[in-house]
């Protein structure tokens, strides 16, 4: 795992950095496990732009990826390490002895040929999933539920890992990849270790083009649209919107809090990711 740059052959070349794929299994993704995955251009149902500057981006299946890890007490080998285009972690191929096949988010230093195992009471090792009722007190975990039995909605990304700092009554107090200190039912399954391609991070993408692959579009600063278009738009030459920073709906864009504090999960917050 590491980063390739190359020669500076043109401008965009020159500032631009790539992962080094060689750690990956050279094969294409499972038929039985990839659907096709429809893009919407960030339109709603009625046609209507609903997010802005979506659209493009290079054409993708979906890999369907087992969150849930509900297969118990079974023993599964990693078969292959692949790319995702839909996310930043690279992802596993897992055989398990009874001949079903499953991808599963790629935990750092797991290789093909490890042995993985899911269940209530299984030995703590990188790739083994368990409840957090199970696992030891300070280890790293990552793909942790935040409702039983719901599936894996946190610490997926690249690199991220989340750790079990202490169990109280019910729950188990996790510290988050932001800072956040948060209680999460000690019945929700986490993943032991840290999720893999830790250099996702570092890699400079060099031209607007390789944004646009990813289906980005250009965005465009509010005050360099007519007022009709946006709140801190129009003057007379350039000036820096003449403001405090909007949306283009007046709502505050930087600094400004917009979660309600009667958000039921307010009460599992014991520290915010904000210092």
């Amino acid at each position: 795992m590491g980063i390739k740059f190359y020669k500076p052959t043109s401008p965009g070349r020159r500032n631009s950095s790539v992962l080094d794929y060689s750690h990956l299994t050279k094969k294409p993704p499972e038929e039985s496990l990839i659907v096709p995955l429809k893009k919407s251009g960030g339109r709603n149902n009625n046609g209507r732009i609903t997010v802005r500057f979506r659209g493009g981006g290079n054409k993708r299946m979906y890999r369907i990826i087992d969150f849930k890890r509900d297969k118990y007490d079974i023993v599964g080998e990693v078969a292959a390490l692949e790319y995702d285009p839909n996310r930043s972690a690279d992802i596993a191929l897992i055989h398990y002895i009874d001949g079903e096949k499953r991808y599963i988010i790629a935990p750092k230093d797991l290789n093909v040929g490890d042995k993985i195992i899911s269940g209530d009471s299984v030995e703590p090792r990188v790739g083994n999933a368990m409840p957090l009722k199970s696992i030891p007190t300070g280890m790293i975990i990552h793909c942790v539920e935040l409702y039983p039995g719901r599936g894996a909605q946190l610490a997926r990304s690249a690199g991220s890992y989340a750790q079990l700092m202490a169990k109280e009554g019910d729950y188990a107090i996790l510290k988050m990849p932001s800072g956040e200190m948060r209680k999460v039912s000690l019945a929700c399954r986490a993943t032991i270790g840290q999720v893999g391609n830790l250099d996702h991070r570092n890699v400079r993408r060099g031209k607007a083009g390789r944004t646009l692959y990813l289906g980005h579009r250009p965005h465009v600063r509010g005050s360099a649209m007519n007022p009709v278009a946006h709140p801190m738009g129009g003057g007379e030459g350039r000036r820096s919107g003449g403001r405090h920073p909007v949306s283009p709906w007046g709502k505050v864009a930087k600094g400004g809090k917009t979660r309600s504090p009667r958000k039921p999960s307010s009460k599992f917050i014991i520290r915010g990711r904000k210092k």
